[in-house]
């Protein structure tokens, strides 16, 4: 008998041949929400289950695992779950060809958005947390697209 390893979706390996390839690494309390969340509700494809787990999501890739103490690698630095609530310093911004089609879409299949799509006239765009509470961005470029930007907040202006 022998024994067999995982499965690996070798041909999705976030590993490149040359240069950089960017991933988002997340902690998770559950890894298989986590992987059902990012595959089945998002559309995912599941290159490695866990251990870490690696989701590919359209071209970027988020790999997921429980926090842990400090190692060898990274001596003094432990890494924690996160704490959802209502500030936040990094969030996921996923950009769509279709938001009221994914907005739809994924609301089906189980998501729960802040708010519907908004059209912000450079965007539409709305957010959702995943089973973590991490804020996730979902947006599609439309005034953008012909040169409209968002329009400053007074905050942003000199002076």
């Amino acid at each position: 008998m022998t024994e067999s390893g995982p499965h690996i979706d070798f041909a999705n390996l976030p590993a490149p041949a040359e240069g950089i390839l960017v991933t988002l690494f997340i902690t998770v309390r559950e890894i298989a929400r986590s992987r059902d969340f990012y595959s089945r509700v998002l559309g995912g494809t599941v290159v490695l289950a866990e251990n870490p787990c690696i989701v590919r999501l359209s071209n970027s890739w988020i790999i997921m695992n429980p926090g842990g103490p400090p190692t060898p690698d990274k001596p003094s630095i432990s890494v924690v779950d996160y704490q959802p609530g209502d500030t936040t310093s990094i969030f996921m911004n996923l950009r769509v060809a279709d938001i009221h089609a994914c907005y739809e879409d994924w609301t089906a299949k189980g998501a729960q958005f802040v708010t519907p799509p908004i059209d912000r006239e450079a965007e539409i765009r709305c957010y959702l947390r995943d089973p973590d509470g991490y804020l996730i961005e979902v947006g599609q470029s439309t005034g953008l697209l012909r040169g409209k930007l968002a329009a400053q907040r007074p905050e942003d202006l000199p002076g």
